[in-house]
């Protein structure tokens, strides 16, 4: 296997040298320590001799780039909403102002709408008291937006605001506007640094093993999957179809499953599956129908993408739903079908313990790594730590669930499901 980093693609960038003593009082990161972006021992034979490509380590640096007496920080979200954002907003709000003493902290209302002028959303100022208790809801304070506009626009309203430190909490978008305004700044000559915190709640960034929002989406996943299994249960040829996010990537959709126990049939855009035929969805259906009076099916909304009409309703779950009902009508059951998508409930409910914590460590890091002057980077976790990446790094495709790993192996356990629903041999 090729690794997935060549070290030049790891380098972080700088805006200076770094003469500030920082405040804190605590053990600092030596700006030497890395952790290896190798995860397989195969991926060792295939690099040249002498290169080992691994991720800066992220935490707190004895020196500091901007001094935080006349440092002014600004903190945007984009796109849509996920449980985290305001624990994102809040640790970096609180450690910058508790921590280094940063006395400046603009909140950019409706993601990078407010960084321009004509859109007329002024910015929040934060401090440590107003955001003591946003943790405890969810949504995002200073409200999001997935409007692009022209970097040059958005450096201009940087320098306009005399912002020294942009922190973008988003997804893969807001990653590329943050990549845009890093240019766009320096043509302008504006001396900006800008910290990603990157935020999808499908778990399938590149490179990164854990994106904070999943085990809360897992965990309202897990409720929504219990409250179909007893619709299902108590009623003749009950069956529920529980629709989860994962439009790529199956993640949210089998972590549930399995947590869950209830499933039957866990469906998921990397692993394609057949409706009609021996062993296809509505055979194996029939047969658990027949046996134990009820089912529950899980599936990812990328899902059977091939299986959708060309135009009209592109939902899988609505599809599924409607086909279901009509293959078991053709084999002599009448379903009582029941129907869930828990989407946007589980995007704004708050973040789990597990997550919370989680946003508290990629909040201090996005921070740590500002005020020491790096740029152009973003925080994420791998290899059991939290590290920083750059944002020039090439585009990877979306990470997905492995149809020969762990993961759906306990799927299949789980559902007892057969490895392959139908003749279907279209896997990702």
């Amino acid at each position: 296997m090729k690794p997935s980093y060549r070290a030049e693609d790891l380098v972080i960038e700088k805006l200076g040298q770094a003469t500030v003593p920082s405040p804190l009082e605590t053990v600092f990161t030596p700006d030497d320590e890395a952790v290896s972006a190798l995860r397989l021992r195969s991926e060792l034979a295939s690099l040249p001799q002498g290169e080992l490509p691994a991720f800066e380590a992220a935490g707190p640096r004895q020196l500091l780039y901007f001094r935080p007496e006349t440092t002014s920080c600004a903190i945007v979200t984009c796109g849509g909403l996920c449980p985290g954002l305001n624990d994102v907003i809040r640790g970096i709000t609180q450690l910058l102002w508790r921590g280094y003493g940063v006395r400046r902290i603009l909140g950019i209302r409706y993601g990078y709408s407010g960084l321009v002028e004509r859109e007329q959303h002024p910015p929040l100022e934060l401090d440590f008291e107003s955001v003591s208790e946003i943790h405890r809801r969810g949504g995002t304070i200073l409200k999001s937006s997935r409007r692009r506009y022209e970097a040059r626009e958005l450096a201009d309203g940087l320098r306009a605001l005399k912002i020294d430190v942009l922190f973008a909490v988003g997804g893969e978008g807001t990653m590329a506007g943050a990549r845009a305004i890093v240019s766009a700044a320096r043509e302008i000559g504006w001396n900006v640094a800008v910290i990603g915190v990157p935020k999808t709640i499908d778990n399938d960034i590149p490179g990164i093993e854990r994106s904070f929002g999943f085990e809360t989406a897992v965990q309202e996943g897990v409720r929504a999957i219990t409250s179909g299994h007893i619709e299902a249960h108590d009623f003749p040829w009950g069956v529920a179809v529980i629709r989860l996010m994962g439009r790529d990537s199956g993640f949210i959709a089998a972590a549930a499953t399995v947590a869950s126990g209830d499933v039957n049939f866990c469906l998921v855009p990397e692993v394609d599956f057949d409706l009609d035929g021996e062993g296809g969805l509505f055979d194996l259906l029939e047969r658990r129908l027949r046996h134990r009076g009820h089912a529950v099916i899980v599936v990812a909304e990328g899902a059977g993408k091939r299986l959708l009409p060309p135009e009209g309703d592109r939902d899988i779950g609505l599809f599924l739903r409607d086909a279901v009902r009509q293959g078991l009508r053709a084999r002599g059951i009448e379903p009582s079908m029941k129907y869930i998508d828990p989407s946007y409930m589980i995007r704004s409910v708050p973040a789990n313990a597990d997550d919370s914590v989680f946003c508290q460590e990629l909040a201090a890091g996005a921070v740590h790594a500002a005020m020491s002057g790096r740029t152009s980077m973003m925080v994420g976790y791998a290899g059991g730590f939290i590290v920083h990446l750059p944002l020039h790094k090439p585009a990877e495709p979306r990470r997905l669930l492995d149809p020969e790993g762990p993961l759906w192996r306990a799927v299949l356990e789980s559902t007892g499901q057969p490895k392959r629903i139908g003749r279907a041999r279209h896997d990702v």
